[in-house]
């Protein structure tokens, strides 16, 4: 029938038929569109925005930041993932390995890195790998981070005159926005200049919501003062956003339903029993016999009824898929966490070798990652070239530039006989270095050599064979023959 209209109208009005033929191409697109796009009443409640990031976070972060630190103080599946995820990340620090021209300079500068990290707190109360666990913490509770790096005068008494300083993202005035002459702007307390590059950040000296009265106007520190570590997300973007986003209203969701069924036993154990009168009081008119009520009940008790009364004890309702429910909901929170459901709850009833090891993988990579893309980018290098510029400007040690590699800490064996195994086959299979498998264990290789040679002058002294020194046994601790020994 449609072919027939189609071509009697061309025969009539070809223009028509043209537009009519466009019409159905285009409403044949639409149907073969995406899915996700189209509207209905399924989707009518689905509101979505088109504003860029930064628009996004104006408009949400605190609440999302206040609500995340609420979860944190008071659910103890919120703080285990703040802990899991900064002791993950930083554990006992990320270190630098510096690699000078000599030595002798290599040495000069460990020492100093070693004095500055020790006293580099401006609060006096840990180290810089302290400060890096804190920071840590905060981006993920928080979304964000900020350090000041201030220079000290010499009546500080430190080696090398500089001290850090961790503020929450409060300090940074979020109001702050306006136009600035010749192409600059500041946005969300963040001045860039015409080319878009961050030149200051407007802090108020004092925490916005402390209960001390103090300075309420921000202040304006220029950017090289000051390191700002978040998670960028998407381009342009220019706050961080807390880790908890995806998960907020799951984790309240369970606390009350949590609440709900704890108040439900409560009240269902408030009524042991009902006494009922399967009688009914005969109308003789003179007053009723009065018996003792039982009110409380004590292991062991007797208790005589009158006649016609009866005792029914209440009946709990039961609670059938709680737990899986619970079960459920958490994997979707830990989800949302970048977390696995064990490294979350701490449940281990379910797992084995091979499946805590494959969720371990995927959770160390993410690790990995945000050691490499963000952490060390962010805070680490330039918490180094600072410390380094300033003991070059003090003459501590002589100018130029110092190749650096940092040195994440290790993460646990789930099996570390087989795990060893695989890096050993690894190095004799010259897929993987030496000095990279000392690494991955989170020392440094030159340490270690430089150990082992100590230990084996010792070993030589007093003349002691022992079955780890490669010169002298073979690989199952066998003695080697004395002519390779002596060739060694």
């Amino acid at each position: 029938m449609s072919r027939w209209l189609d071509g009697l109208v061309g025969w009539i009005a070809p223009e028509a038929a043209m537009r009519r033929a466009r019409a159905r191409n285009v409403l044949q697109a639409l149907r073969r569109g995406y899915d996700g796009a189209k509207t209905g009443r399924l989707t009518s409640g689905w509101t979505t925005a088109g504003s860029d990031a930064n628009a996004e976070i104006a408009m949400a972060a605190v609440r999302l930041r206040d609500r995340a630190r609420d979860l944190v103080r008071n659910n103890p599946y919120a703080a285990k993932a703040v802990m899991t995820h900064a002791s993950s990340m930083i554990g006992a620090g990320i270190r630098p390995r510096p690699k000078a021209a000599t030595q002798e300079l290599d040495d000069r500068i460990t020492d100093l890195w070693d004095a500055f990290t020790e006293n580099c707190d401006a609060d006096g109360r840990t180290t810089f790998y302290g400060i890096q666990t804190l920071m840590a913490r905060s981006m993920v509770e928080s979304g964000e981070c900020l350090l000041h790096m201030v220079n000290r005068p010499s009546s500080f008494g430190l080696q090398v005159p500089l001290q850090l300083r961790v503020l929450e993202c409060d300090h940074l005035d979020s109001t702050c926005d306006r136009e600035l002459p010749g192409g600059g702007f500041i946005q969300q307390g963040i001045e860039f200049d015409a080319l878009g590059m961050r030149v200051a950040y407007w802090i108020y000296p004092r925490h916005p919501g402390s209960a001390r009265q103090g300075m309420t106007k921000s202040v304006r520190i220029p950017a090289s003062d000051v390191l700002h570590l978040y998670d960028r997300l998407r381009p342009g973007q220019n706050r961080g956003v807390t880790w908890f986003a995806p998960a907020l209203l799951r984790m309240r969701d369970l606390d009350d339903y949590d609440m709900s069924e704890l108040v439900r036993k409560k009240m269902e154990a408030c009524f042991v029993g009902f006494v009922t009168n399967a009688e009914p009081p005969p109308n003789t008119g003179g007053e009723e016999e009065s018996f003792k009520q039982i009110e409380d009940l004590v292991p062991g008790m007797l208790e005589y009824l009158p006649p016609g009364r009866d005792i029914r004890f209440g009946q709990p309702a039961s609670t059938s898929g709680y737990a899986e429910y619970a079960q459920l909901h958490n994997h979707a929170v830990a989800a949302g966490l970048g977390l696995t459901y064990e490294l979350l709850t701490g449940d281990l009833s379910k797992v084995n070798y091979s499946s805590i090891r494959a969720g371990l993988i995927e959770f160390r990579r993410r690790v990995d990652a945000t050691q490499r893309h963000v952490l060390i980018p962010q805070i680490c290098q330039p918490v180094w070239n600072r410390f380094l510029s300033t003991a070059q400007a003090a003459g501590l040690i002589g100018n130029g530039p110092i190749r650096l590699q940092w040195t994440p800490p290790r993460f646990e064996a789930v099996d570390p006989q087989k795990d060893i195994m695989a890096e050993i086959l690894a190095v004799r299979a010259g897929l993987m270095s030496p000095q990279t498998a000392v690494s991955r264990q989170g020392y440094d290789p030159d340490v270690v050599m430089a150990e082992f040679n100590e230990m084996y002058q010792i070993w030589d002294l007093y003349k002691i064979i022992v079955d780890i020194d490669a010169r002298k046994t073979t690989k199952n601790g066998q003695p080697k023959p004395m002519e390779t020994t002596n060739a060694a």
